[in-house]
């Protein structure tokens, strides 16, 4: 009699064959196989480290304030979001962890560890990474967003030298931030402040090329795009990061955000009633460079109102001028770090200033995540305003 080779839950004969898997069994299998392709082999479980409370959040991951079991050190634990499971280790967070790895400054979130989650059926198979930092405690944001927090101009000064002192080594070792804002601004206890969040971060080729660069545009943080980003450059360099610093630094007076845009378009017709009319006098051939530039209703016909608008906030003169230099319409134009941090605004009394002796009145971590959601500030003394000032309808979402 014939045998008959084929064995109950196998779909083939003899040595070799496969087991017959189910669309159930078979996507388990994959997930399981994505999840070893995602795996660190030298990395640490995340597990020995305990999580104590969330204090940020956003498109590529979560932040949790974390204390390492053995040694109670506190860290930053950032668990990095992954899109697709099947699409391997994302590239974006392989050149994150690349950039932060090359990157040591003072001014610069240290990275110390890089840590994974065992693959399991309890997590779907997802093999989550987490990057470990040093813990500060604030961000620019949250503290802003504390009326009781009050900088004095030394201090000020103080934290636009860290800040720029930071940027000007990321631009020296040709990378590019990508996400300037008060939420990427950290400051220690002791009053160090450090740039954070390179999740967009990437290097970039400071020579000409014929063929030019070809970087994506859909980077930075809407309020704090520059306007060469918004008419869809793609070849661009540092003075990307420069625009949003000098939101920031007129932020520190103002308390929010200075041009606040609900859609791209909407952006720049706000950058054009604070910086003046987008036109081929101010910034050359910005007419015959973008094509979204013909497409676009823009505002004609906008002064450039920056140290009017900001005078009733920021009473340093130099302050307003570098203020103003950082908000150029042309990139080309725009000052860069190193001349930033020789601006007179730095030489001038009151030098900057230590910030340990403000933060220590404060005990409590100030992070924008934690933060209620900022109000627009109560309008300065009428004395201090300048007697004609144009509607504010004129000036939607500035501040």
């Amino acid at each position: 009699m014939k045998r008959n080779h084929r064995r109950r839950g196998w779909s083939g004969h003899g040595r070799g064959s496969r087991p017959y898997m189910n669309k159930a069994q078979r996507d388990k299998a994959n997930a399981a196989a994505a999840a070893k392709k995602r795996e660190l082999p030298f990395s640490d479980e995340v597990s020995k480290y305990e999580k104590m409370a969330k204090i940020g959040h956003g498109t590529f991951g979560e932040v949790f304030k974390a204390k390492h079991k053995l040694t109670g050190k506190i860290v930053a634990l950032k668990k990095c979001l992954v899109q697709d499971a099947n699409e391997g280790f994302p590239i974006t967070l392989l050149r994150e962890i690349k950039l932060l790895k090359l990157l040591k400054h003072n001014n610069i979130i240290n990275l110390i560890d890089i840590c994974t989650t065992e693959a399991t059926q309890f997590n779907s198979y997802k093999s989550n990474v987490h990057l470990v930092f040093d813990f500060c405690e604030h961000d620019l944001a949250g503290l802003l967003k504390n009326p009781n927090v009050k900088f004095t101009l030394g201090e000020i000064k103080k934290i636009m030298q860290m800040l720029l002192n930071g940027l000007y080594y990321i631009h020296r070792n040709q990378m590019l931030h990508r996400d300037m804002k008060p939420a990427n601004v950290l400051i220690t206890r002791e009053g160090v402040l450090k740039i954070a969040d390179f999740s967009l971060a990437r290097d970039f080729s400071p020579a000409v090329i014929p063929q030019g660069n070809c970087y994506t545009n859909n980077v930075v943080t809407l309020w704090y795009r520059p306007p060469e980003l918004l008419l869809g450059e793609r070849d661009y360099g540092p003075s990307i990061d420069l625009w949003g610093v000098g939101c920031i630094m007129a932020e520190l007076w103002t308390r929010i955000p200075i041009m606040q845009g609900h859609t791209e378009q909407h952006q720049l017709n706000v950058i054009s009633h604070l910086c003046g009319s987008i036109t081929p006098e101010v910034w050359p051939n910005v007419d015959m460079k973008y094509k979204l530039y013909q497409k676009m209703q823009l505002p004609k016909g906008q002064e450039r109102k920056v140290k009017d608008r900001l005078e009733a906030y920021v009473e340093d003169p130099y302050a307003l001028d570098l203020i103003d230099m950082l908000l150029v319409l042309d990139p080309a134009k725009r000052t860069d770090s190193d001349s930033a941090l020789n601006h007179d605004f730095f030489w001038f009394d009151p030098l900057p200033s230590d910030l340990t002796n403000m933060l220590s009145t404060h005990n409590t971590s100030m992070f924008e995540y934690l933060s209620p959601p900022r109000h627009r500030p109560q309008e300065p003394p009428k004395q201090n305003r300048k007697s004609a000032i144009t509607s504010q309808l004129v000036f939607d979402r500035v501040f």
